[in-house]
């Protein structure tokens, strides 16, 4: 599978990645999907500390054991759960950060993480202790690098100006094509973007037109919206799978460094991986953006 740098670093991330927090309760199939992810040529794999409270990196340290060096391993800080009876709150103080990371690092089963993301993030959020915070990681060795999970404008444009992030995790899609206005300026800047929620639920494969589809549309695409979409695409397939085709699309800027899709059966991880065996003409591209809107993010803006 091609390998991608990750942004300005030393880290090279396979193009389809794995999203772990799709992974069910079946522990042994769960293990089963990432080690097949890993045979597969799929070597970034993505977690959080907030998933299933902990619950998800801890499968993923047991998954990864004795596998550790086959993979680029990426997981989230920024939630806090463990001081209140239900549910979790936005925590993202310097302190915070450098005690959760040890945390992460023992459910893991690791002693580094390659790639420590910020979980959110806001305006109001103390910034420059957060960077601290990353940067002092990144030089004791416990962090090889740091990025933000963020949809905001103005929160993605000041870590592109005050810090050394390295990349950006986005949800991006054909039928969320809201990252476009900035995909440009991060390449800029030497951040990749982490593509999650390339299939947009589900919505761009072919249960689009079975008894399976939930009917709820997507963002602001209705149901019989996206069927249309999906029959438009159809027609320039040529033989390929429009699952390949919608898991390749945010792949065709050099920004996007890998996408994330999730799976909770080894059949459907094996699946996304064929995406990594096609590719998407300019033609392709401007025909699927024809058929789809370039939508913005309204609120977050300076």
């Amino acid at each position: 599978m091609k390998q991608n740098q990750l942004g300005s670093s030393d880290i090279q991330v396979s193009e389809i990645g794995l999203g772990c927090m799709s992974l069910g309760e079946d522990e042994r199939e769960s293990i089963r999907i990432i080690h097949q992810a890993l045979d597969e040529g799929v070597t970034f794999i993505d977690t959080a500390d907030l998933y299933g409270f902990g619950a998800n990196e801890e499968l993923v340290g047991k998954a990864l054991e004795g596998k550790r060096d086959q993979c680029i391993l990426a997981t989230k800080v920024g939630n806090r759960w463990d001081h209140v009876d239900e549910g979790w709150e936005w925590a993202p103080s310097k302190a915070y950060i450098q005690s959760a990371v040890k945390k992460s690092l023992q459910r893991l089963r690791t002693d580094y993480i390659d790639l420590y993301q910020l979980h959110g993030g806001t305006m109001e959020d103390p910034i420059d202790e957060i960077i601290e915070a990353f940067e002092e990681l990144k030089q004791e060795g416990i962090i090889r690098e740091y990025g933000i999970s963020s949809i905001r404008p103005n929160v993605i444009k000041t870590y592109l100006e005050r810090s050394n992030i390295a990349s950006i995790m986005m949800q991006y899609s054909l039928l969320d094509r809201r990252p476009e206005e900035f995909l440009d300026l991060i390449h800029n800047h030497g951040v990749s973007v982490i593509a999650r929620g390339p299939l947009a639920k589900g919505n761009l494969t072919e249960r689009i037109f079975s008894d399976k589809a939930d009917g709820k549309g997507f963002l602001d695409y209705s149901h019989s919206e996206i069927e249309e979409i999906m029959q438009n695409m159809k027609e320039i397939a040529r033989g390929r799978d429009l699952s390949h085709m919608s898991l390749r699309y945010p792949l065709h800027h050099p920004a996007v460094a890998t996408t994330i899709p999730g799976a909770s059966r080894v059949s459907q991880l094996e699946d996304n991986v064929k995406a990594s065996n096609i590719e998407l003409s300019t033609d392709d591209i401007e025909f699927m953006r024809k058929w789809t809107t370039f939508n913005k993010y309204e609120k977050h803006r300076t």
